[in-house]
């Protein structure tokens, strides 16, 4: 008799869903010892075991920053016996940015950021449950207000997904404010926007008036108000908000680096 996993494989083998599931938690054997950094042309690569590293398509993996270079070193590095890179968030924004698989301008990527306010996940608040409204205006307004008064906008909550909740002029604002940053970093707060589904939360996150663990939270707030009345699987909540988590720290230190013109500089002792 076919154990239960072996009859589950053999009933969902031929969908669809098999490739996913192989594809998200594919992996493969460290290959190198060490992992290096080096300056060429006044960029930065990655080494590993002196290979230079590559993106996806083949491309040599340069960054214009070398705290970034190190954070990727640091990255693979800390990879054990299988490389998981699922788990390599700033290496794949890095790569995203390298490759440009959709090949993307910074005013692509910038109109998407700008259009997703129109279902923002803080601006739009419920409207059958008076508890969740409640639980919603105490955590959820205050942030708004922040963003408002930040950016100088008026972005209104609404209960209809059909209203729009940001005027024209308000979406100009940000763009304009995103358009500062350089073609990497908006990579970034695109990587955050859609982790969090939400551009309030994302540009919160990155002014530093939220920390990865309480933008999560807020991100997830209707479900954290259900698990606090049907409790929680504790295993699956946990990892799915560490690794929310690790996301977002990975997007603060992506859209830092890529704003910043910084080396690392040594120290000089005297002896």
């Amino acid at each position: 008799m076919l154990t239960t996993s072996r009859k589950l494989i053999n009933y969902i083998k031929n969908k669809s869903e098999v490739k996913n599931i192989f594809r998200n938690y594919a992996t493969k054997n460290r290959f190198y010892k060490n992992t290096g950094i080096l300056k060429s042309d006044g960029k930065f690569e990655v080494t590993l075991d002196q290979r230079k590293l590559k993106t996806p398509k083949g491309n040599l993996f340069t960054v214009d920053s070398e705290p970034l270079a190190l954070a990727v070193a640091t990255e693979w590095n800390s990879q054990k016996k299988k490389i998981i890179q699922s788990n390599m968030h700033i290496t794949t924004l890095c790569n995203t940015v390298i490759d440009n698989p959709n090949n993307l301008t910074k005013l692509d990527v910038v109109n998407y950021i700008t259009n997703y306010l129109d279902t923002d996940t803080v601006l739009f608040q419920a409207n059958e449950d008076d508890d969740l409204i409640r639980f919603q205006i105490a955590e959820w307004d205050p942030i708004i207000d922040w963003f408002n008064k930040r950016f100088d906008v008026s972005l209104q909550k609404s209960t209809q997904m059909d209203v729009p909740p940001v005027s024209e002029q308000d979406k100009t604002t940000i763009m304009k404010h995103l358009m500062s940053y350089n073609f990497a970093a908006v990579n970034g707060f695109m990587y955050g926007v859609d982790t969090l589904k939400s551009v309030v939360l994302t540009l919160a996150l990155i002014e530093r008036f939220l920390t990865p663990e309480k933008a999560v939270l807020l991100s997830r707030l209707e479900e954290e108000y259900q698990i606090g009345r049907w409790g929680r699987v504790e295993w699956a909540h946990d990892l799915n908000q560490q690794e929310l988590q690790s996301r977002l720290a990975a997007v603060m230190i992506f859209v830092y680096f890529n704003s910043q013109s910084q080396k690392v500089q040594t120290k000089h002792i005297p002896v």
